[in-house]
């Protein structure tokens, strides 16, 4: 079996796992998620369980397993993150994703699985959130540009 189709098997099965487990605790409905940022008024400890029941599960595999691996399975390295400061793009980034999760009680993991259920909400979500995403890689995209000019023109000169 070839690298390219062993990446998308196991890409495949990792994302019917979450979306499975999404559905099954019940956190692709977003006033379990609201219920659980409401923490003045009447709190859903839910999610909390939902987040340790993954970590029990991760966590074993992870140390027995997974840190041990030079190599994930379908792909020759791991892909990490090799930034270890935070600026104003990570701060700025985490402050809109955590109000806008705390606005509308959506996570977008969730959403995708919420997608098969076919509701309208979760599909007008989608969809701006599509336009956000592709509005934001456009306007990285123009700034690098600008900045590859600029560093282009200065060398030059």
């Amino acid at each position: 079996m070839s690298q390219f189709v062993l990446f998308r098997m196991v890409a495949l099965a990792a994302g019917l796992l979450f979306g499975l487990g999404m559905a099954v605790s019940g956190m692709v409905d977003p006033a379990n998620v609201i219920a659980f940022l409401d923490v003045a008024g009447h709190w859903a400890p839910d999610l909390a369980f939902v987040m340790g029941g993954a970590l029990a599960v991760f966590m074993p595999a992870y140390f027995l397993v997974i840190r041990k691996r030079k190599a994930p399975v379908a792909a020759e390295e791991f892909c990490l993150a090799n930034k270890k400061t935070l600026d104003l793009r990570l701060i700025s980034g985490a402050a809109i994703f955590g109000i806008g999760w705390g606005l509308v009680g959506i996570c977008p993991g969730p959403a995708v699985s919420s997608l098969a259920a076919g509701n309208g909400g979760i599909v007008i979500f989608f969809a701006t959130m599509m336009v956000g995403l592709g509005g934001t890689n456009i306007l990285l995209n123009i700034k690098g540009n600008r900045v590859q000019q600029e560093e282009e023109a200065t060398s030059s000169s």
